[in-house]
Order: C-alpha cells, then structure tokens, then sequence
C-alpha cells in the first residue's frame, strides 16, 4: 500500500549508535523533564491525520498561550524514519513525532534519540491505564517505555463485493476461514475471470512487508505469537511453515501476483482481496464495494477475535526536547478520551485504548463497518521490541522472499536459517 512507504527501508544500517543528542538520564535531560514552554510536533502526511493534529494543536493553543504547540508535516524523504534518525544525529528532531514506528524504537533508543517516558511521575501509570494490558507489547527490554502506544490499523481480509458476485461466490459471507477455502475460493476467483488475481500484497524486498502477508496470519495461526520471544524466533515452527506452505501455494498457482505492481492491485481491481487495516478505509472509498473478514488459520477461524498484526503508529518524546512538561503535558491531551474520539472518527484509525468499543459506542452503532476492526484492536500483536529490529525484519523477508514468493528452495529449511540468523542479531547489544 501507497502508505506503508513511510516506513523505514535502510534505518538500521545508517544510523549507528550515535548519542550526540544526549538521553532522559543527562542532568540537562532532568531539567527539561520539569520545563515548560514551547514545542515543535511533527504528523504523517496522512490527510486525515493532518486534520486531526491541526485541530488538536488549535485546541491547546487556545488554552496554553505560553506553552504554544507549532506543528508540520514530518519532512520529505526516502522515508520517515531515514529523516527521523538523521534529525536525531543532528540535534534537530522535534518534541514530538506522531509518526513513530514500533519497529524503529529499538534503533532510536539505542541511538539516544528517545526519552524515557517512564521517567515522568505518571508515566507509565498512564500509559498502562489507557492502553490496557496489551500496553506490555510496547516496552523496551529495560522495562520502560519509549513510546506512547497511539493508534493501530488490525490487518483484515478486504474483498470485493462486486468480483465474489462475478465469481459465483457469497458477499456476505465468503468461504474464507480456513486454508483450503481461502484457496478454494482464491481459485474460483481467478478461473472465473472476475479478478486476475485472487490477492496481491507487495511482493517486493522491504522488510516491513511481511507485515501484511505472513506477519498477520501467523499471529492467527501461532495464537498471537510475536516474531521473536525470549530473545529466539518464534516462526520455525509448525504454525510458521503452516503460513509459509499457504502464501507458497498462492503463489505457485498464480492467485498472488509476485510481479511489481504500481499502484494498489485492490482498488485497481486487478486483485480480488486485500490485507491492510481500516486505514485503506478512506481510500477504497467510492472504488470498491468492500467487505472485509479476519485472516484465516490452517483449521479455519471463527469470529473476530482472531490476532492480527497491529500495524500501528506510536508518539515518542525526542532527546533534543528542552521543554519535556510541556511535551508530555501534550501527550496525555492528544491521548485523552476527547482527542482520540476525534482521531477514530477523522480517520477512521483505532486508538490503543483498553475499552474502545464502550467508550466510543455511539460511533461504532453510526458506522457499523467499523465496528469488526474495534473488536480485532483488542486482539492485535505487535513487532518485538528486541536489539537489531529492522534487520531481524530484513533478514527474515529476504529468506521469505526467495523461498515463498519466488519458490527458491525449501520453505521448512529457509524459515530455519532464518531463525539462526535473526538468533543471533537478538542477542547483540
């Protein structure tokens, strides 16, 4: 998908450790945590997140005169965490970046980019009330949080109303639970010409695309497994090669397409069905009659409560802040019941909150459609928080590629060697 090209793509390998910007723990870093006054925030490019943050920064400048929020757009480049860590290097990133992401955290942190909001009186006490238990998922190893869990995107199955129709197949409730129908039903999908291919996730080598085909049904699959656990993989097991044999099927029968494809193949029509969350919401909008049901498992799924892979945004708190009260101070307001009713219902985007559905229950009767992805919120997984995140990534998409997308070897062994190597890149510091 067109926006996932925010995401990091060389992070990890051009950062390096640099600390010139200092951490929460400097003596300078105390004092900023008790100042207050002006900050600087940047925001995705993201329309409807634009909306939100300009409000949002309009309603606390009305109230804070002294302590005024100036807000932009983060700036352009290959990608945001690319310009993220530059900034970092150079002392020049902001207060606040609503645009951080949870795979990038241990890179940042690591470069001293990051303050520890744990650090403040209320901290994690916060952060825990409102996120819930799921809350855990978002701490770094040292037991403290670097980001304030903000907003997730629970990867879905979207189809097409209007190709299943073609097709012969229901709109309403398609055969899509288990393995063997999502592949039945991919077949006829393509065999009947309603779609050219049955699904169509980017077959290309950034690592964040695992993302969106392997990642969130192997969360299904797995029970809600990360990655990695406990510094080890996780994924060289029955439920990874269970996904991994799946996707390989898809592709050797032509009903995943593993050419590059400009544009996106759902909204385009070329594909029958789509995995992203209900961010694509906004942009399938008046171009495909949509439905959408949970990713399946090896057995077949059942409702949807099944885990998923988040795909969230996070906030963190940058080690160049001098004025941290103030920034946190904004934090808690941007985050408060108020701002994130604003955001579910400019953006369409889940708020990390513990109680979603009950706390924004009249939204959710106006727009039913997005009421599966508020129930699927409460059950999402997250990207491990361990050393090397973006090559842990790395490492395992170009195994997966080569043996799944392209078929190049046994899945089994290649999912194996990867888990080695990713084995050892935990348990660097």
């Amino acid at each position: 998908m067109k926006s996932r090209g925010l995401l990091v793509t060389a992070v990890a390998l051009s950062l390096g450790t640099a600390a010139a910007c200092g951490g929460g723990g400097s003596s300078s870093g105390n004092s900023a945590t008790k100042a207050h006054g002006p900050i600087k925030i940047w925001y995705s490019n993201n329309a409807q997140e634009v909306a939100w943050g300009k409000q949002t920064v309009a309603a606390w400048n009305s109230a804070h005169p002294k302590e005024k929020v100036s807000a932009q757009e983060i700036p352009a480049g290959k990608s945001s965490e690319e310009v993220i860590g530059a900034a970092i290097t150079a002392g020049s990133e902001p207060c606040l970046i609503y645009n951080t992401s949870p795979a990038s955290v241990p890179t940042f942190q690591k470069q001293g980019g990051l303050v520890p909001l744990s650090d403040f009186s209320d901290g994690a006490s916060y952060i825990d009330a409102r996120t819930g238990s799921s809350a855990a998922q978002y701490k770094s190893p040292d037991g403290k949080y670097y980001q304030l869990p903000w907003k997730s995107n629970p990867v879905m199955i979207f189809y097409n109303k209007k190709e299943f129709a073609k097709a012969g197949i229901s709109t309403t409730a398609p055969s899509l639970g288990s393995y063997s129908q999502f592949l039945a039903t991919a077949k006829k999908l393509v065999s009947t010409g309603a779609a050219k291919y049955a699904i169509y996730p980017a077959p290309s080598s950034e690592f964040f695309q695992s993302w969106f085909d392997f990642y969130p049904m192997y969360a299904a699959q797995s029970g809600g497994k990360q990655l990695v656990a406990n510094n080890k993989g996780t994924f060289d097991s029955a439920a990874g090669k269970a996904v991994a044999t799946f996707w390989r099927q898809l592709y050797a029968q032509k009903l995943a397409g593993n050419e590059t494809y400009n544009g996106d193949a759902f909204a385009d029509g070329t594909a029958a069905m789509a995995s992203v969350g209900p961010w694509a919401i906004a942009a399938y909008k008046d171009k495909v009659d949509w439905g959408v049901v949970p990713v399946p498992t090896e057995q077949g799924t059942s409702g949807d409560q099944v885990p998923t892979f988040s795909d969230a945004k996070n906030i963190g708190m940058y080690a160049s802040c001098k004025n941290r009260a103030t920034a946190w101070d904004f934090m808690k307001f941007s985050t408060s019941v108020g701002q994130d009713g604003k955001l579910l219902t400019l953006t369409g985007q889940m708020p990390l909150r513990h109680g979603l559905q009950q706390e924004y229950a009249s939204y959710f009767a106006a727009n039913p459609e997005y009421k599966t992805f508020a129930t699927e919120a409460a059950h999402v997984v997250e990207v491990p928080n361990v050393a090397n995140s973006i090559e842990v990534w790395q490492t395992f998409r170009d195994a997966w590629s080569k043996s799944v997308i392209f078929g190049k070897g046994d899945t089994g062994q290649s999912l194996a060697d990867a888990a080695t190597k990713i084995n050892g890149l935990v348990k660097q510091q």
